[in-house]
């Protein structure tokens, strides 16, 4: 087991009570999950959980002075949208034990992904008089920890829209249209967005429910989701530049489309897969139906 070595001192673990986080649904409150696979990007996230700090203790033991100020933050990560920020920023200022409620709510559309939840105690501004051996500088962490929330599985997942199409371009009775825009190099968060037709009231409900789907809901969503999936590997390999030795940035539409082919299409090559599209159109969408697992519901 590595573990990190900082060049100050630092409490011991026992000063802090971390109780583990606690997911807010409309049921109330349960313990915070390994993955949400029925996640989307209409769904916020209400997150809770509590803290004790033995304030005394933690200066004590880090040298620090009795009137030193501390900050217990929450900083969250998402690894889908490759966008990060704070959540909480507490500051703490008195002595003994402190119980510090901590309440997170995330937007869903800033989310996607592996979620992650950084817990921190650090300084909270620059200390001058600190002793040679103790942390000094603002924002030096004294105890932090992590915890994973999975958003997604293999389906493919992307901001979304309900709107009415008939003010728009699109058929009036289609139920659903995956926009992509952008060469491969742009942000895969500003060129994806999945539009739902409020008129069309079986797949609006489906994503009104998709944390809580009924059997019918999880059909839906399958045959949308594999669809979405046929429409990026098909815009995917119309680009010449759609190859295995890409070297596109992380967070580009590039980059998430290769990572969606090699989970539908591992161990194959990209030609291989492009020459059976443009030989065989028929075949072609059979295995993608097979490789996107369409209904395929629990």
């Amino acid at each position: 087991m590595t573990r990190r070595v900082l060049p100050y001192r630092v409490p011991t673990e026992d000063v802090m009570m971390a109780e583990p986080w606690l997911l807010v649904t409309e049921d109330g409150e349960i313990a915070l999950p390994e993955a949400l696979p029925d996640w989307d990007y209409q769904m916020d996230l209400h997150l809770r959980r509590t803290v004790r700090v033995d304030l005394d203790r933690v200066r004590s033991q880090s040298g620090l002075p009795n009137n030193t100020a501390l900050v217990l933050a929450v900083v969250w990560t998402a690894t889908g949208s490759n966008l990060s920020g704070p959540a909480r920023h507490i500051r703490l200022t008195a002595g003994g034990t402190e119980k510090v409620e901590l309440d997170v709510r995330l937007r869903g559309a800033d989310l996607g992904g592996l979620l992650l939840l950084d817990t921190a105690l650090v300084l909270a501004e620059r200390r001058s008089d600190a002793r040679p051996s103790s942390p000094r500088r603002a924002g030096s962490v004294l105890w932090s920890d992590r915890e994973t929330l999975r958003l997604q599985g293999d389906a493919p997942q992307f901001p979304m829209a309900v709107i009415d199409f008939a003010r728009t371009s699109f058929p009036e009775t289609a139920a659903w249209h995956l926009q992509i825009s952008g060469g491969l190099e742009s942000a895969t968060m500003g060129s994806l967005l999945l539009l739902v037709n409020e008129r069309n009231t079986v797949t609006a409900t489906a994503f009104e429910n998709a944390g809580k789907p009924r059997q019918v809901d999880r059909i839906v969503l399958s045959a949308v989701y594999a669809d979405a999936a046929r429409t990026m590997v098909e815009h995917a390999l119309g680009h010449d530049d759609f190859a295995e030795d890409a070297d596109f940035a992380d967070g580009s539409l590039g980059a998430t489309l290769l990572s969606l082919f090699d989970q539908l299409f591992p161990g194959q090559s990209i030609n291989d897969i492009r020459l059976r599209r443009r030989q065989s159109p028929a075949l072609f969408a059979s295995d993608l139906q097979a490789a996107v697992k369409i209904f395929e519901v629990s």
